[in-house]
């Protein structure tokens, strides 16, 4: 792919870019502040066009299951009102993004921004069919919003320069981007985003 045209289809996720998931965070992922740049361009360049931009973001309450008093694999992170659970202060999220809170009762997690939220009917009131997405971690909530995009029917973009794994094994956000390749979803570079695409004769 050598360019992509945005139009009145298209709209940005942003996954969780929360100040537990920046570097010293109560779960920082190394070099999360890097891609804070270019999510910055997107948005620039999807608001430019009046496209709609989500914004998913961690929503626990103190005693969530994926923290490991409660028997699992994380610290406490991003619980709802704290300052770790805000975005990342430098994100320039305009005012009009739409929010999707996951994993806010204590017994269900969810890696995905689809999981028990609204965010696909959102999607399909506002006739969105391709979805670009951003964020962290690669290897967990990106991976996994990813899947269920796919498998939700649409079509679906990744900029790996605008994302950061959590590689708790060496080569999970690798083996992560792969693994959504393989499933359907378009890698693209920054760089291509905002050039006209070429009509096919």
């Amino acid at each position: 792919m050598s360019a992509i045209h945005l139009d009145k289809q298209d709209a940005l996720l942003i996954i969780d870019m929360q100040v537990d998931f920046l570097p010293g965070g109560a779960l920082g992922v190394t070099g999360g502040h890097e891609v804070v740049a270019p999510i910055n361009h997107l948005i620039e360049l999807y608001q430019a066009q009046g496209l709609p931009i989500f914004a998913s973001r961690d929503w626990h309450p103190q005693d969530h299951c994926s923290f490991g008093a409660q028997g699992g694999p994380w610290p406490p992170h991003c619980v709802a009102g704290t300052p770790g659970a805000e975005f990342a202060a430098e994100l320039a999220l305009p005012d009009d993004a739409i929010v999707i809170s996951k994993a806010d009762t204590a017994p269900v997690d969810a890696y995905s921004a689809f999981g028990g939220t609204d965010l696909a009917a959102q999607l399909r009131a506002r006739g969105v069919e391709r979805v670009t997405v951003v964020g962290l971690a690669t290897d967990y909530c990106v991976l996994n919003t990813v899947t269920d995009a796919l498998e939700e029917g649409f079509d679906t973009l990744i900029v790996p320069e605008a994302m950061r794994a959590v590689d708790v094994n060496p080569g999970d956000g690798r083996r992560a981007q792969d693994r959504m390749v393989a499933r359907g979803a378009v890698p693209v570079r920054l760089g291509e985003f905002g050039m006209v695409a070429l009509s096919v004769a």
